[in-house]
């Protein structure tokens, strides 16, 4: 056994974490047939996975890219995204963006980020999403790049597998969530903070967690986590935690 003095990466969640709003949940209440409803409560019900489920949503939605990116222009970052991203980079933690929500919405909300420090700080972060592709005649086509053929509850992005894909050093794991997507990245890791539904999820799955409302109070806590999670034992020979 080995004790490693490694510093966790953090592993964030964008729609309504990142973001104040979810892109996704915006889009289908403004440009989809009324028929993503029912999709979205087979999803929440457990009979499809994320990746079916937008999938599905997607094609139900009309509307020019320029409606949607306007929509997109008016989604705030959470105030304290600087203030977390910051924090990282003084205790030199590692910060990868993993959603199932999309990267053409995650481009655009970023670009319209009123805090230089943002789009700085995240220059050297990876983000791993679904992807969204316009296809002419106001329809839009979804794809699943991140392992959506192979994870085995349907994930649009199976962010277990991309956690442990940038992962590589086998480092400890946080990670910052809220909701139902959430859910198995949550188990996975070595400290989560929670809010909205994941902290509802976590508290029924018995999953420990510590809850926030902004990521300024994630910012805030980071040192201490950083310093709890750098003493875990490793074993030196698989890289995994003992």
């Amino acid at each position: 056994m080995t004790n490693t003095t490694q510093t966790p990466t953090l592993f964030l969640d964008f729609d309504g974490t990142a973001s104040s709003r979810d892109a996704v949940d915006l889009i289908l209440e403004k440009f989809a047939d009324e028929r993503w409803l029912a999709v979205e409560e087979e999803w929440r019900a457990g009979r499809i996975g994320s990746r079916e489920c937008l999938a599905r949503q997607m094609a139900l939605v009309r509307a020019a890219p320029r409606a949607l990116d306007a929509l997109l222009a008016a989604i705030e970052l959470d105030a304290g995204l600087g203030a977390l991203l910051e924090a990282c980079a003084r205790l030199d933690v590692p910060v990868a963006v993993v959603s199932d929500g999309f990267d053409y919405c995650i481009r655009r909300v970023l670009a319209g980020a009123c805090d230089p420090r943002v789009k700085k700080l995240l220059r050297g972060a990876r983000v791993c999403s679904s992807h969204l592709s316009y296809s002419g005649a106001s329809r839009w086509h979804a794809e699943f790049p991140y392992f959506g053929e192979t994870c085995a509850h349907g994930c649009a992005t199976c962010k277990p597998a991309v956690m442990e894909l940038l992962n590589a050093r086998g480092a400890a794991t946080v990670f910052v969530g809220d909701g139902l997507s959430d859910a198995y990245a949550a188990r996975e890791a070595d400290f989560v903070f929670a809010k909205n539904g994941l902290a509802r999820i976590c508290r029924a799955g018995g999953i420990w967690h510590t809850t926030f409302e902004s990521l300024s109070e994630v910012a805030a806590r980071l040192e201490d986590v950083v310093a709890e999670l750098s003493c875990l034992t490793y074993d030196a020979g698989a890289g995994a935690r003992a």
